[in-house]
């Protein structure tokens, strides 16, 4: 009776206990991993892809196209109502340039209603940037530029983040962590000065992976063994 009792209650835990685990080795299921191009959607295009995959045979590959509404994204709202971590193995065929663009975005009710936590990359670099206020982490200043670092190309990279409830941000390339993306609550960051102005502490309902250019800038990225949880993951 106790045995049925525990594995009745375990059946009823919330989905912030669990995960999200896809490899994409059984296609793409669009109807848990839609589509998301909020507003506009004019030129890009997601698409399942046999020709290149991290693990497996399989990945999604997003086709960017140039501006706002050349915009493209796939991903799932089943996201940890506590701590979120999100790891996936990404890879871009283009470096970023100076303009800003996003390859992760995240509406995040804690900002209002439609309103985005990203991330992605400007003058050359991975950065965040909170739509409510243009806030980047890091500061876009030569020294917060020389503490992030650049998303290699033409090959996987690991790449994870964890989002705090206490308003946390921290970021892991190939399980290296990034100074620059990098904010602790009560820790003064002399790189996030502009990130760290707001009270704005991050609750994002969806993770969705793709492209957006707020200029002209285009690129192919493919995205592959994507993890959503509410502890630490890592690349192995």
């Amino acid at each position: 009776m106790f045995r049925q009792t525990a594995l009745l209650a375990l059946a009823l835990l919330p989905f912030s206990l669990g995960q999200v685990s896809e490899d994409f080795e059984s296609g793409w299921d669009q109807a848990a991993w839609p589509i998301y191009a909020p507003d506009c959607n004019q030129g890009g295009k997601v698409s399942l892809d046999s020709s290149t995959a991290h693990g497996g045979k399989n990945s999604i590959r997003v086709d960017g196209a140039g501006g706002f509404c050349g915009h493209q994204f796939v991903g799932t709202t089943k996201v940890p109502s506590g701590e979120v971590y999100v790891r996936a193995y990404i890879k871009a065929s283009k470096a970023f340039t100076d303009s800003h663009v996003s390859f992760i975005t995240m509406p995040d009710s804690a900002q209002g209603t439609n309103k985005h936590l990203r991330i992605g990359g400007q003058s050359k670099i991975l950065m965040y940037n909170r739509e409510s206020d243009d806030a980047t982490l890091p500061d876009l200043s030569p020294q917060g530029i020389a503490a992030s670092t650049a998303l290699p190309t033409g090959d996987w990279q690991c790449f994870e983040y964890h989002l705090g409830t206490d308003g946390t941000v921290e970021t892991w390339l190939n399980d290296k962590a990034i100074d620059g993306l990098t904010s602790k609550a009560g820790v003064a960051n002399s790189n996030a000065a502009q990130w760290q102005r707001s009270t704005v502490k991050p609750k994002v309902t969806g993770v969705y992976f793709g492209w957006e250019s707020y200029g002209g800038d285009t690129n192919t990225f493919w995205f592959d063994d994507i993890v959503v949880d509410s502890a630490k993951i890592g690349c192995s």
